[in-house]
């Protein structure tokens, strides 16, 4: 499955670091535009500052080196013209998963794409808590072990120990934090 990451769930830090350890584990192939990433980075400085965005950009580069087939031209007008979003500020995520003939945005800001125009285009819009616990129903060892990664990591960078539920909570994944704390 290809799947374009929208810019807010690229942002938070665990889930996209979630998002990006499942893709890198093969469970989906992500896909983003040049756009998409500058909405990233500026979102970062706007909420954490210039260090953070900062931060965000090198995130930025590294995710493209290990990812070089993710980032999509954008869609030139030919397909932007023709889309329609009750926010026209997101008719470029749509256009870029028809340019990359992605099935699937993952995207927290599900009211922005309503299933009847995405259907029009073969693509619909999933919560990553949606598709994560998905994902986790369908091969909960690989799912958990990047999660557990990504937790441990979490704690470190803190210094303070933080419980897996909580943490998940936080980064909108309470399904998946349910169904790894049972």
């Amino acid at each position: 499955m290809r799947a374009v990451l929208d810019a807010c769930v690229l942002y938070p830090t665990v889930l996209r670091e979630i998002l990006i350890g499942v893709a890198a584990d093969g469970q989906f192939e992500p896909v983003w535009s040049d756009r998409l990433l500058e909405e990233w980075a500026r979102t970062a400085e706007k909420r954490g500052g210039p260090a953070d965005g900062l931060i965000a950009r090198g995130a930025i580069a590294t995710l493209s080196a290990r990812f070089p087939s993710a980032t999509t031209p954008e869609a030139g007008p030919d397909i932007t013209n023709r889309l329609w979003l009750p926010d026209t500020g997101d008719i470029h995520v749509l256009a870029t998963a028809i340019q990359a003939e992605a099935s699937t945005i993952v995207t927290l800001n599900l009211r922005d794409f309503p299933m009847r125009e995405l259907e029009a285009h073969g693509v619909r819009a999933l919560h990553p808590d949606v598709l994560l616990t998905d994902l986790w129903l369908s091969d909960p060892d690989r799912v958990t072990d990047i999660v557990g990664a990504v937790h441990d990591t979490a704690q470190s960078l803190s210094g303070a120990a933080m419980p897996l539920r909580a943490l998940l909570k936080r980064a909108r994944l309470p399904r998946l934090g349910k169904a790894l704390t049972r």
